[in-house]
């Protein structure tokens, strides 16, 4: 039997180079070929990995567990239908990243070590804010910037956190810490930054919508769900991830019930339903564990089928606003019931993939004794169908007459992605129990009892009927909604304009420095260093004595 000794993920890490240096039919059959390959090698990764010597530290280069090879799995089918949907519409450059962001976010899950989920974590992180620049406009020029900025950030604490670590443990194996050093904290701060947890929750919104239509399918399967699998490897039972995650759930509703933005709806979504996985992580039960696998694997495709619903409008109107579309039922067929497929599968519909993976966070905090988690859990079930089960397709696709302006159906690339999660939505929502065996620990659940099904329908049909009659004041107007991340957004311009009148008055002395430069420069060679002369100016020396002295200061204190 064949067997693969290597991390996985580095078939698309090292294919990507292949999809930049080719072209044409050439590259699709790369493109689709790799995440192909990877998903085939993950099933051939054996139970145990030699370990290599990596600095005086035993690490193995690979390990498979349940849980790794269920993300690993769905990173590479949400990898192939990405780029089936990409393909003919994104850069050389935008491919080459979205293969090297998904084999990275394959080698986190298949890592057996700090080390190695470290180098794959910076991965993701430069070929996400590639991704994100590759949209070649000044919104992703910014957005990418700050997007750098926030998981430079992260990346720093993770790594401060794992040297400390390894360090005094003496022990790179990628397993379960305890909170209570600083080093054990800053890991969590890493793996928190990536996963969207407040206060830094805004990059998520901020950055997504502002890639291609390609690139938002590719960026919201990657970065917060392998930020998911790293909290419920290394940190599944800490309680603080409960009021975290309760944030993080109630966050993405408010936010994207105020949204105007299709794209960034569902960011904002993202983040709404990765706050239900870190809150299983955090009661950490057996069947919490599941729970968040099962979830996160099915928010991947479903997910991705929404933002490519939302990428392929966007390709063909050109328009992104709620207020500037609707009525493309008419004309976007295939889009729009796929967009109500991926609407109903996020909004746990029975029959559909989140009615038998999200049930399961219900059902863990129940049988882990806290009523009122499961009383929040259920409220924001509505809401979630409030703001992207219903909001979205209805504002998108319906809300108007259909429009008189003739609009083609998506290019068939996109139809044959679009098609392709749909029907694996509806798959594992017929057979849950095939999505099941994938778990990492035995299933007792059955998701398909009347009680269940006749409790989600009416909570379901309550949260429509809320919708219909507060759908006045649901209309958006043109704005953007901001709020911690007015920090690094907003203050600049406030201070820029209070510190206004002193620049000007900074400026002019140096203005009057510059003027005076000539005659001091000339003073300095005939009097006071007799016979030196050079081109340098006055002011350049100054400014290079104000640097050292600033040099010095920072070095003493």
């Amino acid at each position: 039997m064949i067997e693969v000794t290597f991390n996985p993920g580095l078939i698309m890490v090292l294919g990507a180079v292949l999809v930049w240096m080719t072209s044409g039919a050439l590259r699709k059959l790369i493109v689709l070929a790799l995440p192909v390959a990877s998903f085939v090698s993950i099933w051939l990764v054996p139970e145990y990995v030699a370990p290599v010597d990596f600095m005086g530290y035993p690490i193995t280069p690979v390990e498979t567990t349940a849980l790794g090879r269920l993300f690993a799995a769905t990173f590479s089918i949400m990898a192939l239908g990405g780029m089936i949907f990409a393909m003919r519409h994104s850069s050389r450059t935008e491919l080459a990243a979205a293969s090297l962001y998904a084999g990275s976010a394959i080698g986190v899950s298949m890592s057996g070590n700090f080390i190695t989920l470290f180098v794959f974590w910076e991965m993701m992180a430069i070929a996400a804010t590639i991704i994100i620049f590759s949209a070649r406009t000044a919104p992703a020029a910014g957005a990418g910037l700050r997007y750098a900025a926030v998981h430079v950030f992260g990346g720093a604490c993770l790594l401060y956190g794992i040297v400390g670590t390894v360090t005094l443990s003496g022990d790179p194996s990628l397993r379960p810490l305890e909170l209570g050093h600083p080093h054990t904290w800053a890991v969590l701060t890493g793996f928190l930054v990536s996963v969207g947890a407040p206060p830094l929750s805004a990059w998520v919104a901020d950055a997504y919508p502002e890639a291609s239509a390609g690139g938002s399918v590719f960026l919201c399967a990657f970065t917060t769900k392998a930020a998911v699998f790293a909290l419920l490897t290394v940190f599944a039972g800490a309680g603080i991830l409960i009021p975290i995650g309760l944030y993080m759930i109630f966050y993405g509703i408010i936010y994207a019930l105020l949204e105007n933005d299709m794209r960034r709806i569902l960011a904002y979504s993202i983040v709404n339903q990765v706050g239900f996985m870190v809150v299983a992580c955090g009661i950490g039960t057996p069947l919490a564990v599941n729970a968040a696998a099962a979830h996160a694997s099915a928010h991947i495709i479903y997910k991705a089928l929404l933002m490519m619903s939302a990428g392929s409008v966007l390709l063909v109107t050109g328009r992104r606003k709620c207020t500037e579309l609707g009525g493309l039922y008419a004309s976007m067929k295939v889009t729009t019931l796929c967009a109500i497929v991926g609407a109903a599968s996020i909004s746990a519909v029975p029959l559909t993939s989140g009615f038998g993976a999200k049930s399961l966070v219900s059902a863990s905090a129940a049988h882990s004794g806290f009523p009122w988690l499961w009383i929040a859990l259920t409220a924001a079930a509505a809401g979630v169908f409030l703001h992207a089960g219903i909001k979205f397709p209805w504002f998108v696709f319906f809300n108007k007459s259909p429009t008189s302006q003739h609009l083609s159906e998506a290019p068939p690339n996109m139809q044959i992605a679009m098609i392709l999660f749909a029907v694996i939505c509806v798959f594992f929502g017929l057979f849950p129990e095939m999505l099941y065996a994938l778990l990492p620990h035995p299933v007792d659940y059955t998701p398909y009892t009347l009680a269940h099904v006749a409790e989600q329908v009416q909570l379901l049909a309550f949260a429509a009927l809320a919708f219909f009659m507060m759908l006045p004041r649901l209309k958006r107007t043109t704005t953007i909604s901001i709020d911690f991340d007015w920090l690094y957004r907003m203050m600049p311009k406030h201070l820029a304009n209070v510190l206004a009148p002193a620049g000007a008055i900074l400026r002019g002395g140096f203005a009057n420095l510059r003027a005076a430069a000539p005659s001091l420069q000339d003073l300095a060679r005939r009097r006071l260093v007799p016979g030196w002369a050079t081109g340098v100016p006055l002011t350049a020396l100054l400014a290079a004595s104000f640097v050292l002295v600033l040099a010095a200061l920072l070095l003493a204190f």
